[in-house]
């Protein structure tokens, strides 16, 4: 018996070794890279990491067997690795579970979002956008999307269910082409670079725009926006789980973390700057020059904050007039989000993006707007 719980041990101190290898990597200089890396988590990394938890489970349950249960101890030291051990098993089988938990999130910051990116983030083309491959068909119109995660469909279990890919299906896939360019954190001045590189010419581009497209500018002008980076909350050993583990991470982000009221303060400011609010009209003018030397027709959509619709039109309105007067036509979608559950405009209560109630209603304004004689 004495040697079943040597042998046990020593198998535990090997699983050790490992275990410090697969949670802590970067303490042997080592990154576990894959594609779609780190926006989505790798099915195969955390099928091995499952089969380590098992390994780890039945040496526990062994050591218990032989050196409580069988030898038939009743120290108090027997009886606390009683109280501990089905405690223990019970937190790495929750932590197994969570490993193939999806569920999404603002940006990818948690675990669980990071499973719901691998599981549903396709199709990916060869360019890299979350579309379908792109194919140069004469005699159709060709509609480029542009815009950043709300275009992309983060949130949307199905691409069927995005704005752009419900309006081809209205306007008749005969007779357009609808490509989607959205990508996540995307602003005005990447939009443009990508709608320059794109290898179709548009006869139609449509802006979708969010309040914070003017982040990165702000930024650049010296304005912060603290308290709002993943994790600053948390310190030491805690700071190490909620990172590291799934269990504990899919906890934390239950709980609300950094105030909406902070980012809105900042954007606030960053749209009643004039230095700012100027450069950001600066990079969009070369969008409105992209759009002149194609002669493409121009649409925008401005999604606004989703629980907040009559502040988000007060920030962004001067870059509404802005479009407005430099001829690009601005599909109105507040009065319709307004007659729209709470509830039923995002995703899911940790994720505040679109829901395909609000994408069906961007697509039937487009359409509708679009289809005007």
């Amino acid at each position: 018996m004495t040697s079943k719980l040597v042998t046990s041990l020593i198998r535990i101190g090997f699983l050790g070794v490992l275990f410090v290898f697969f949670f802590y990597p970067d303490h042997f200089n080592v990154k576990f890279d894959y594609p779609g890396a780190p926006q989505s988590d790798n099915w195969y990394i955390r099928l091995t990491k499952t089969f380590f938890w098992l390994l780890l489970v039945i040496e526990i349950l062994r050591i218990f067997y032989y050196g409580v249960v069988k030898s038939k101890s009743k120290s108090i030291l027997a009886n606390v690795v009683t109280l501990v051990v089905p405690l223990l098993v019970t937190l790495i089988f929750l932590e197994i579970i969570f490993m193939f938990v999806p569920q999404s999130h603002e940006g990818v910051l948690s675990k669980a979002s990071q499973i719901w990116w691998e599981k549903y983030w396709n199709p990916v083309n060869k360019l890299g956008y979350h579309d379908k491959e792109v194919t140069k068909s004469s005699g159709k119109k060709n509609v480029l999307v542009i815009g950043d995660s709300f275009a992309a469909g983060h949130g949307l279990e199905n691409v069927s269910d995005r704005f752009s890919d419900q309006l081809e299906e209205k306007l008749g896939k005969s007779q357009y082409a609808v490509y989607n360019l959205g990508v996540s954190g995307a602003d005005t001045r990447d939009e443009y670079k990508r709608l320059k590189e794109f290898p179709v010419k548009p006869d139609i581009i449509i802006l979708q725009y969010f309040p914070n497209d003017i982040e990165k500018v702000g930024r650049e002008k010296g304005l912060s926006l603290s308290g709002t980076a993943p994790y600053a909350d948390l310190k030491g050993l805690m700071a190490s789980l909620v990172k590291r583990f799934y269990l504990p991470n899919f906890i934390y982000w239950q709980l609300p973390h950094a105030s909406f009221s902070t980012f809105e303060t900042f954007v606030q400011t960053a749209y009643s700057d004039t230095t700012i609010l100027n450069s950001h009209l600066q990079d969009l003018s070369n969008m409105i020059a992209y759009r002149d030397s194609t002669g493409a027709k121009m649409y925008a959509v401005f999604i606004p904050f989703l629980f907040q619709l009559d502040k988000s039109a007060i920030y962004t309105k001067p870059v509404e007039n802005y479009l407005r007067g430099k001829g690009v036509t601005v599909v109105p979608i507040n009065d319709g989000i307004a007659k729209i559950p709470e509830k039923e405009r995002v995703v899911g209560k940790n994720d505040g993006h679109g829901s395909k109630t609000l994408n069906t209603l961007i697509a039937d304004r487009l359409f509708d707007v679009m289809k005007k004689p």
